[in-house]
């Protein structure tokens, strides 16, 4: 025993402890641990044109590529394999992982802003799927700060010059998500797995979407809504609404959301009630649509509760002018 012991007591040594840290440092150059430091690491293998704007700090792994017309803020990372075309903007700080591409040789561009992730082989920023665009036009991107956008998503640019796909601030947006042309994002929703917006889409702001749900092209989905596993919307969701079904239908309030997101006791309260006034009349001689809105818009209390008034204007945009009207409703559902 005190003959092995004797063996491998070399292995310890100095010199191959100070080779074992080398090692261990250099490992972690590769994989890009975050540590933001003022120069910026190149992989030999990588391709960048010369013409490309690197800032400071930054960190580009192997076999990634860089187009001429792209900058880079400071302290990005590319992960290894992943790639920016065009006329591509990058924040400070923002991480491409393995495989992710951003950007296309096209008129146009792409911006994005800072602390952002583009997951695992997302596509974000490439040409749309739309039959009326037109070769050479210019099109669009722009995304805001403090976006996860994960494996496998593609997010398209806008269809025409004068349009232009925009997303937020402080989204999350999982895996194998599509955001088409022309959508118009806002801040702090999560989109759950396979969530698909067709184009020209309007979500507003602190929407939940659970997996597998389709959005038809040029519905709006209001702030604070909820859409039900599997649903597919092909009408707008009024703010504050829930909606499920393989067609999806009202299904009474968020409630859970709107608790989570600080709304008062009171203010839950008056929207329960001016959605049973709207869509659950109990009276013996039902009113029309229209009245049952300006009914509880004349009500002394509901009338100024500030919430009330910003779901039943939210309602009433959904019925202008080339918009879909609101998703279908039954007068037996609970809020």
């Amino acid at each position: 025993m005190n003959s092995l012991l004797k063996i491998r007591k070399p292995f310890c040594s100095p010199v191959v402890t100070v080779s074992l840290r080398r090692f261990s440092s250099t490992l972690n150059h590769y994989v890009f641990e975050e540590k933001r430091e003022a120069s910026s690491f190149i992989h030999p293998t990588a391709v960048i044109h010369p013409n490309a704007v690197i800032g400071q700090g930054v960190s580009v792994g192997p076999f990634c590529t860089i187009g001429s017309s792209a900058k880079l803020g400071k302290g990005c990372h590319m992960y290894p394999a992943s790639h920016i075309f065009g006329n591509t903007e990058l924040g400070d700080h923002c991480a491409l992982m393995t495989g992710a591409v951003v950007g296309d040789d096209l008129p146009g561009g792409t911006v994005i802003g800072c602390n952002n992730i583009i997951g695992h082989h997302a596509v974000v920023g490439v040409k749309c799927q739309d039959m009326k665009y037109k070769s050479g036009d210019e099109c669009f991107l722009d995304i805001g700060d403090n976006n996860e956008i994960r494996e496998h998503t593609s997010i398209h640019r806008s269809s025409k010059s004068s349009d232009r796909t925009v997303i937020g601030d402080n989204n999350l947006i999982m895996g194998s998500c599509h955001i088409a042309h022309d959508c118009k994002i806002g801040n702090n929703n999560i989109f759950a797995n396979n969530t698909l917006l067709a184009g020209h889409v309007v979500v507003e702001d602190y929407v939940h979407t659970a997996g597998a749900i389709v959005v038809h092209q040029f519905c709006h989905v209001g702030s604070f809504s909820f859409i039900g596993g599997g649903a597919v919307v092909s009408q707008d969701v009024p703010k504050y609404m829930m909606v499920s079904g393989e067609r999806a239908e009202l299904r009474g309030l968020n409630l859970e959301g709107l608790r989570r997101r600080g709304f008062t006791v009171t203010e839950i309260r008056s929207l329960r009630t001016a959605y049973r006034k709207i869509f659950m009349p109990v009276n013996a001689n039902p009113m029309g649509f229209e009245d049952c809105l300006d009914k509880v818009e004349q009500d002394e209390e509901l009338g100024l509760v500030p919430a009330v008034s910003s779901m039943i204007q939210s309602i009433r945009d959904s019925f202008a002018e080339n918009r879909r009207g609101i998703c279908k409703f039954r007068q037996w559902m609970g809020s």
